[in-house]
């Protein structure tokens, strides 16, 4: 296989101009290309003044690649295409005594869970919160009713705080492994649109998110997996050092020498738990901020120009950065297009809130977090869990 980069296209271009596009570039006859697969798709909105173009990455077959190989020898734009397929750590043993067990069942546990499951390991998946369609009326029970379930909300539940967040698909850390690729191929499986696997910054929303996040959990349970909600890990045993296994809030322990906690971020009961355990923690920088609102037509006005309402680049989005003399950073943070400013409390007393847009991104307003950055030293001293407790009273 070949690739090319930075292929050039109108943003009106009729489907088969991409293949003679890929002819020309070559220089190669209509039947040598046997076949091309779509990689990727952008666009490059920063010059105010050119003609905003789409900008394709093809992964392609042709009967002449060697041939082509040493003719673009030089061309930084065409070469081998990487091989972006998943490689599996290992198989479980025949005689496996005993399941890994995995705490969470949000983006991390999900896919822990899934690839332990197509390894062969059988886990079992605990999850405080509720299945997600439980999950989904206890979350519009805040928002319509003011009513809070603290077990299950915007942040517990089947697919984590995710679930009811952007559905963002993309982060700006380098992948030379492509895992990335793995994630975007499995909810292709789940029932994502095709074109998350080739736009720039894929995004699928809640109500789509709802029906794949159940779609992975029986694609696990059918592998041997077994998914447990409303079960909290009350407790770690730990035996000279070394996990043994979990204690539910029923009493129940279970045993296991592999214990994956994939927490998120908002489960601080559990994180004190793990301090009094003895678990190592250190405090990290993080960010704080608000929810800033403004409507959809001027961010499209701002980024896009004369192609602003577009129906084939739909809603803009932005990204800001702002260095202060004293050291500080202020940015943007989880922009929503065509998005809402949702209630993302998890407990009683406290107020925080996200930002969400559903797929078709077509709401009047988008909205972004506006954050600064803080760190241990200057901010919250006084050991690992105080960047918990300066939270707690933010949100108080």
């Amino acid at each position: 296989m070949l690739r090319i980069t930075e292929l050039k296209l109108p943003l009106d271009h009729p489907d088969e101009a991409l293949r003679d596009a890929i002819i020309q570039r070559l220089g190669i006859r209509d039947e040598q290309l046997i076949s091309f697969n779509l990689f990727k798709r952008s666009y490059d909105a920063r010059k105010k003044n050119s003609e905003l173009l789409f900008i394709y990455t093809i992964d392609l077959e042709a009967s002449n690649e060697a041939e082509l190989l040493l003719k673009f020898a030089d061309d930084r734009n065409i070469g081998v295409a990487p091989d972006v397929t998943y490689k599996y750590v290992g198989q479980a043993p025949a005689n496996l005594e005993q399941r890994p067990i995995v705490v969470g069942f949000g983006p991390c546990g999900i896919f822990a869970g899934l690839l332990l499951a197509q390894m062969g390991f059988k886990p079992i998946i605990l999850e405080r919160g509720k299945e997600v369609r439980q999950r989904t009326k206890d979350t519009w029970g805040l928002w319509r009713k003011s009513v809070l379930n603290p077990e299950s909300n915007v942040q517990f539940g089947e697919g984590g705080a995710g679930t009811f967040s952007d559905g963002k698909l993309y982060s700006q850390i380098k992948d030379p492994q492509h895992h990335g690729r793995k994630v975007l191929e499995e909810f292709v499986k789940a029932g994502a649109p095709d074109e998350i696997l080739y736009i720039n910054k894929p995004h699928i929303g809640t109500f789509r998110l709802t029906g794949m996040v159940e779609q992975m959990r029986q694609d696990m349970i059918a592998m041997g997996a077994e998914v447990r909600f409303q079960e909290k890990v009350s407790d770690l045993l730990i035996d000279d050092g070394q996990v043994t296994g979990v204690v539910l809030e029923s009493g129940e322990q279970l045993h296991s020498r592999h214990v994956v906690l994939a927490l998120g971020h908002s489960a601080r009961d559990t994180f004190r738990m793990l301090h009094a355990k003895g678990v190592f923690m250190e405090a990290k920088p993080f960010s704080v901020g608000f929810r800033i609102e403004h409507p959809q037509t001027l961010i499209d006005k701002a980024r896009l120009g004369k192609y602003a309402g577009h129906p084939k680049l739909g809603a803009a989005d932005y990204k800001l950065v702002y260095h202060a003399k004293n050291g500080r950073s202020v940015y943007s943070f989880c922009m929503c297009p065509g998005g809402t400013v949702v209630a993302a409390t998890s407990e009683p007393g406290r107020v925080v809130t996200n930002g969400m847009s559903q797929y078709s991104r077509n709401e009047r307003n988008a909205n972004s977090g506006i954050v600064v950055g803080i760190d241990p030293e200057r901010d919250y001293p006084g050991g690992p869990l105080a960047g918990i407790e300066l939270q707690e009273r933010l949100e108080a």
